[in-house]
């Protein structure tokens, strides 16, 4: 008889990798690009992932031809070995080619939430099933009937890389919003909750159309040409002519318009995208409270992850991390990382 095979080894996920670690295997890659050292040599910088965490990878020598066989984003097979670098983790690559994994195994490569979809489902609908005035209660009706859209709503990310960049994300993100006004609404009697809750629930549907997320997370077509927040003002219209078809009932004539700039809007100040400044209090609370929260998934990732920087640094004592994460970009500033009341 021919021998056994030995059981084949158990992935290596990049929450338990350590320093000077050697590893192999397949990853997701994304922001593949080619930068020149001081020397004027190439070499490639891009983020190694697997639905674990993150971590950036350089490769020291590599040439045109080859990295013109790389994904931008996309999959690799890498061989590498793990590097503290500022008080992080970083990859340095030693052999990197493109591939296509398979079903089974791009489950471990994509982000996803830890929460269960349809738990988060039923949860934003009971706040949605809290709007007083018919015709919000209509608007809202008319888009959770949309089953594909709602199916997309529960698996699209929030971002590509930014905040919330994992599956289940989008709709993660917005419950969040939705819960933080269902709170703060109370302390400003004068604003009207319903259009608060309804231009929550709206602001970022659009990102089902503008990101595809069956593979690794990049722009569609529509994303690259419309972007979510035109897209989320055409989705809007076409949904209000459909709730006055189908029930006869006429919006409140402003309805539309100010949902339309809740959504055009929430962005806040062109710099970051927004169409409109906000023009109405409503408007104002939705992007503040949207910024609240997309600066706090970022900030907390970056100095209380979970995932692979918190457990590299338990393995060396705490001594990979340091007291201050590096530049976060989206934030214009380090981040003092302990908590002084943590024991």
């Amino acid at each position: 008889m021919p021998p056994t095979p030995p059981p084949s080894p158990r992935r290596a996920f990049i929450k338990d990798f350590g320093p000077s670690q050697f590893i192999r295997g397949t990853f997701a890659i994304a922001n593949a690009q080619l930068g020149r050292t001081k020397q004027d040599k190439p070499f490639l910088k891009c983020l190694i992932s697997d639905r674990t965490g993150t971590l950036p990878g350089r490769m020291w020598s590599i040439d045109q031809g080859q990295f013109s066989r790389l994904p931008t984003d996309g999959f690799v097979y890498i061989e590498a070995e793990t590097q503290p670098y500022q008080g992080e983790l970083q990859l340095i690559i030693q052999n990197i080619e493109a591939t296509e994994p398979g079903p089974e195994e791009i489950r471990d490569l994509i982000p996803s939430s830890t929460r269960d979809p349809e738990e988060m489902f039923a949860e934003l609908g009971a706040l949605l099933g809290t709007l007083h005035h018919p015709a919000a209660r209509a608007l809202a009706t008319t888009y959770l009937a949309d089953d594909h859209l709602m199916a997309q709503f529960k698996r699209a990310p929030a971002a590509k890389n930014m905040h919330h960049a994992w599956l289940g994300g989008l709709l993660e993100h917005t419950l969040a919003l939705m819960n933080l006004a269902d709170r703060v609404c109370p302390l400003y009697p004068k604003i009207s909750r319903d259009v608060v809750m309804l231009g929550l629930f709206l602001h970022d549907l659009g990102k089902t159309r503008e990101l595809v997320y069956d593979r690794t997370f990049s722009y569609s077509d529509r994303g690259e040409l419309i972007g979510h927040i035109v897209e989320g003002t055409i989705m809007l219209h076409d949904k209000a002519q459909q709730v006055m078809r189908q029930t006869g009932q006429r919006l409140p004539p402003n309805l539309v318009m100010v949902l339309q700039h809740i959504i055009l809007s929430h962005h806040g100040v062109p710099e970051f995208g927004a169409a409109k400044v906000p023009a109405t209090p409503e408007a104002l609370m939705v992007s503040m409270l949207d910024n609240l929260d997309a600066k706090m998934a970022m900030s907390l990732a970056a100095a209380r992850p979970d995932l692979a920087v918190a457990d590299a640094s338990e393995q060396t004592g705490g001594a990979l991390q340091g007291n201050f994460t590096e530049k976060q970009w989206a934030l214009d500033t380090k981040l003092f990382r302990p908590d002084p009341l943590a024991d």
